[in-house]
């Protein structure tokens, strides 16, 4: 008898091969799409180079070269379709690769930037990406110009064809003339009511890889000669090794050597390395095995002491304690609610919480004597060859890094985000032959960049008409070492912005230090802060007398984009608060990344306090959308993510580490859990590029926690929401 084992993804693959009857529902356009190989890293393109951004080939396929990684957002197809739209050629004939991080080091950052973060790729990038379209555009009819001796402008570029009069070519024939061509000056890119092929919905390029199991991550990598390693840093975050026992291990099958991983002193930045533990076997599970059998001594230090619970009690001591003045300072606002007689208070908590991607942390380097190759999931490649270079002290022109799939990101592995680049860089280095390191989820979730430990507190007083007249907020966080901001985010970033127009308004905060490594999440500042302001708008407007989403409604007049995303969600929602009792809706809304998101969350909860998230119905002002589907499926992405941390979520610290480190214990929302996303776009158009990544996200909790309360009458100020007791009777 033969036992063979079978992944997930080999069932997929099989059953696409047999023609199975697995089916799996996903859109499927009606136009035929443009491509990308398994493994776009490996395919370079054929024909001729017309700039460093796209090539032609003799068949008419353009290769265009796409500088961002893809985990999952469709930033391969976001690149493609803002060169094709400018280039002008059939989406059907659009292959898409990724382009060299070492190219863009060498050439001086020839593709501008390379990093994929922050909801910028369209919003920010989209200038100089259809840059590179209209340019090699412009060049090709300038070569055909030239060649048949007619002006530029009278020739017309479309659909991969150039014609004059009676003059007609391919642009594949007039490409490698293209690549000499100088022009006087670069054309301007279209403007979005002349867009033909923006604008319209196009399934995502790696879809179908996905669906039938092809897709490379770099957690599939395999080099002739590689190992393995399982690492163990000290549980207790820059917590030092004091030794270990090879001895106990090393004649178990397949391991070859364990090795000791040090910190740099005064180095605590996202990729470096923290006091570790390697095991190298000729199996990553031979390794793993080995590591959970060694017996390792840590020096845990001070931080041992800390948990969830010291810092919520240090915490609210700061709420009575003056801080940094984040916006205008206005000192009149504590003194109009301290003369009050209609106030409200609340005060707000939200724990660490961590990225928890669905590829686990990992890297593999290979080390040689002409050069070094990296294979790491990291959101900026050229970063990863900066790192290894450092790591291993050589020249970064002589360091590679093949951009492959991600499993998530979410901020998680911008600018190397964790120190397993460094980690494999080290240990290829030590051992001259490729290592690959992978952590387990354990570890992952341990050793992750967290989402600070945030809290905060606001007091508003309420005046005749039954709005607030002064609002005060005193917000805070746990960083590492107290740094002060991540990316846009501060302690109170979503308190201090609100957009409610307040006649006095004071906000201060305070950023204390923690031994807890923290980093940028999805929606950094506005994914927590605007859970707290937006339950507390709700409570000030009840307090007043005012349905939540007139509140809301009334408090942004003049600012028209507002006005536009309420006033859709009103007529998209039908927003009630007047539902039976267990039945409930609620409203938020939030600022993030240059959009604007509202929410409107239905859920029902028992009489035993059993939550259902039934629909959310998400508006976006974004400015501009390039396709609509792929945003469609970012808003329900959003809409999981922060439904998954508030809801399910939450690391709980004890003794300077975290307990709760895999699935069954920090939770992710389940499939039977996951409510109806319906998404509508308000977009204000003209000079508006907001990112579409994140922004869906923050206006979520709250809205849910509103809902709670207008179903149950419980008021929910700390996530996550599984902890709350939600019963009614």
């Amino acid at each position: 008898m033969t036992v063979q084992s079978l992944s997930r993804r080999n069932f997929i693959q099989t059953s696409a091969a047999i023609g199975g009857s697995l089916v799996l529902g996903f859109y499927m356009p009606t136009s035929k799409a443009a491509t990308i190989d398994s493994k776009p890293w490996t395919s370079p393109p054929q024909g001729f180079e017309v700039n460093a951004w796209l090539a032609i080939g003799a068949d008419g396929t353009t290769t265009i070269r796409v500088p961002h990684t893809e985990m999952g957002q469709g930033g391969l197809t976001s690149v493609a379709l803002l060169i094709a739209e400018e280039l002008d050629v059939e989406w059907s004939k659009v292959r898409a690769v990724f382009a060299d991080p070492n190219r863009h080091l060498r050439n001086n950052n020839e593709y501008k930037i390379m990093s994929t973060h922050g909801s910028q790729l369209v919003a920010l990038q989209h200038p100089h990406l259809m840059q590179a379209g209209a340019s090699a555009r412009e060049r090709l009819k300038q070569a055909a110009a030239q060649t048949w001796g007619v002006p530029r402008s009278s020739i017309q570029a479309r659909l991969g064809v150039l014609t004059a009069g009676s003059h007609k070519a391919n642009y594949a024939d007039f490409a490698s003339l293209a690549a000499t061509v100088k022009l006087d000056k670069e054309p301007e890119i279209k403007k979005p009511s002349e867009w033909w092929l923006l604008g319209k919905g196009h399934q995502r390029l790696d879809i179908s890889n996905k669906v039938d199991g092809s897709a490379q991550y770099a957690m599939d990598i395999r080099v002739p000669g590689m190992v393995y390693a399982a690492v163990r840093a000290c549980p207790v975050p820059w917590g030092s090794l004091k030794s270990f026992n090879f001895d106990a291990i090393k004649a178990r099958p397949g391991i070859i050597t364990a090795i000791a991983l040090r910190a740099v002193p005064g180095k605590r930045g996202q990729p470096d390395m923290q006091d570790a533990v390697a095991v190298i076997a000729d199996s990553w599970y031979r390794a793993k095995m080995a590591l959970d059998l060694l017996p390792i001594e840590w020096e845990f230090g001070e931080s041992a002491k800390a948990s969830s619970s010291s810092y919520f009690s240090e915490g609210r001591k700061f709420f009575d304690v003056p801080g940094t003045v984040s916006g205008p300072p206005d000192p009149k606002a504590a003194e109009i609610i301290a003369k009050s007689k209609r106030v409200v208070t609340a005060e707000f908590q939200r724990p660490f919480e961590t990225h928890a991607r669905m590829e686990p942390i990992n890297a593999t380097v290979h080390v040689q004597k002409d050069r070094v190759d990296v294979w790491s999931p990291t959101q900026d490649q050229s970063v990863a060859i900066q790192l290894v270079a450092e790591q291993t002290g050589r020249d970064p022109k002589d360091v590679y890094a093949h951009t492959m799939f991600l499993g998530g990101g979410f901020g998680g592995n911008g600018a190397g985000g964790t120190g397993v680049t460094r980690q494999a860089a080290e240990l290829s280095k030590q051992l001259g032959r490729p290592v690959k390191v992978l952590w387990t989820r354990e570890e992952d979730l341990a050793q992750d960049k967290q989402r600070p430990l945030s809290m905060s507190r606001l007091s508003a007083s309420i005046g005749e008409r039954g709005l607030p007249e002064a609002l005060t907020s005193r917000g805070l966080w746990y960083s590492m070492d107290g740094l002060n901001q991540f990316g846009p985010a501060t302690a109170d970033y979503g308190v201090f912005n609100m957009p409610y127009e307040i006649a006095h308004r004071h906000h201060e905060r305070h950023n204390l230090k923690t031994h807890i490594p923290s980093s940028t999440h999805r929606a950094p500042g506005a994914n927590q802060h605007a859970f707290f302001t937006e339950v507390f708008v709700d409570e000030m407007a009840l307090e007043g007398g005012w349905d939540p989403l007139e509140w809301r409604i009334e408090m942004t007049k003049g600012k028209a984009d507002y006005q536009r995303v309420l006033n859709m969600l009103k007529s998209k929602s039908n927003f009630s608060t007047k539902l039976p009792k267990g039945e409930g809706m609620g409203v938020a809304v939030a600022h993030c990344h240059g959009t604007i998101a509202a929410a409107c969350a239905t859920v029902t909860v028992s009489r035993r306090g059993v939550l259902t998230v039934e629909k959310v119905v998400i508006v976006l002002d974004s400015g501009h959308v390039i396709n609509p589907h792929a945003a469609k499926e970012q808003s329900e992405g959003s809409v999981c993510w922060e439904l998954s941390h508030a809801w399910m979520g939450g690391l709980n610290l004890e003794n300077g580490r975290f307990v709760n480190t895999n699935f069954n214990s920090y939770n992710l929302l389940r499939i039977d859990q996951m409510p109806v996303v319906e998404t509508h776009f308000a977009l204000s158009g003209g000079a508006k590029w907001g990112g579409l990544g994140e922004p869906a996200g923050p206006p979520v909790p709250p809205a849910v926690a509103n809902a709670i309360f207008h179903a149950t009458g419980k008021r929910i100020r700390s996530t996550p929401f599984r902890l709350q007791d939600l019963s009614w009777t």
